[in-house]
């Protein structure tokens, strides 16, 4: 497991982005050098638009939609654009978001023309009186509020296509992070749900999550990603979490909930609450990675995977990302 964490030991509340694109089992050797600096710089492109909010006294809500709307259009991740199939061959997307100084949250699944639900979620958190919305409904919702709309073809992207055609041959249900980076498109690439954190320079705390879901999952299936408690939770008396893994197992242990309540009812330090969360899943039967974050600035980034595509920025504006076992490093770009 990762000892990746962060403890801010100052007096001030620094501005701070905390993001995922997935967790899974990727095998440190497998990669290719350039489709690893690929993802490398997708995450950097995600931390510097949501850096860009907070560096100028924007909210950490807004902050968190720009860094994920950035991996919802880039196809390397399992959201938006890059999202997987459905047994039937539909992209079923969901996202959910949490403003962490009065709770409020939205969340839309199930949804197939809305480009970017995590921007869909924020419009029922703030435009609507309820908290999730789904399918058709989410859809004429997030079109009466002039969110953008495309067709279903939108999404189709070859390689997850080609990944569906394997599922189904293989009669197996497939989680989009567990292959290697050498995989190009075309072939069995699969990645992860995306997620962000942040906190801006008011001291306030927001967390984003948002997915395409499974390979091959049964249409209709909803995972933790738009479930507030269990795929997101945000509460400046705690923390920010945003998850990656196994759904269902994220699912029944209200994991982004659970981690949270550790840290504000027994002031058990972030790692520790992430990690004890992370031991629940696995004792289950799953795994995956979770991103934390407090109104303090301090944060952690924990898997029980092989990897997790990850970064974090903050008041310096350098984009530090990782993908195994390690510290963050600075991205140089190609």
């Amino acid at each position: 497991m990762t000892i990746q964490t962060h403890r801010n030991t100052g007096n001030n509340l620094p501005i701070r982005l905390v993001i995922h694109g997935g967790a899974g089992a990727v095998k440190p050797g497998k990669q290719r050098r350039d489709r690893e600096q690929a993802y490398m710089e997708a995450l950097a492109q995600s931390l510097i638009a949501g850096h860009g909010v907070l560096a100028a006294g924007g909210s950490s809500i807004d902050a968190v939609i720009a860094a994920i709307a950035v991996m919802e259009d880039c196809p390397l991740f399992n959201a938006g654009k890059g999202s997987v199939f459905t047994h039937d061959g539909r992209n079923e997307l969901e996202a959910s978001i949490m403003e962490g100084s009065t709770r409020a949250a939205g969340a839309v699944a199930g949804v197939t023309t809305i480009r970017n639900p995590i921007r869909a979620a924020h419009a029922v958190m703030t435009k609507s009186p309820h908290v999730m919305l789904i399918g058709q409904g989410a859809e004429i919702f997030a079109a009466e509020q002039g969110l953008e709309i495309v067709n279903p073809s939108y999404f189709y992207t070859q390689y997850r296509w080609n990944q569906l055609q394997k599922a189904i041959a293989k009669e197996s249900i497939l989680r989009d992070h567990d292959a290697g980076l050498d995989t190009l498109p075309g072939e069995d690439e699969k990645r992860g749900t995306v997620g962000a954190v942040a906190l801006d320079c008011h001291g306030h705390l927001a967390a984003g999550t948002s997915t395409g879901g499974l390979t091959n999952k049964h249409s209709g299936r909803v995972g933790d990603s738009s479930i507030i408690g269990a795929g997101t939770y945000a509460d400046n008396r705690s923390a920010a979490v945003s998850t990656t893994g196994t759904g269902e197992m994220f699912i029944r242990t209200a994991a982004a909930f659970s981690t949270a309540a550790q840290v504000r009812f027994l002031h058990t330090p972030l790692t520790e609450a992430a990690d004890n969360t992370l031991a629940e899943i696995a004792a289950m039967g799953g795994d995956g990675g979770l991103i934390v974050l407090d109104a303090e600035g301090n944060y952690t980034m924990r898997f029980n995977t092989g990897a997790m595509f990850r970064g974090t920025i903050g008041e310096d504006g350098i984009a530090r990302t990782g993908i195994f076992f390690g510290p963050e490093t600075p991205v140089m770009s190609s």
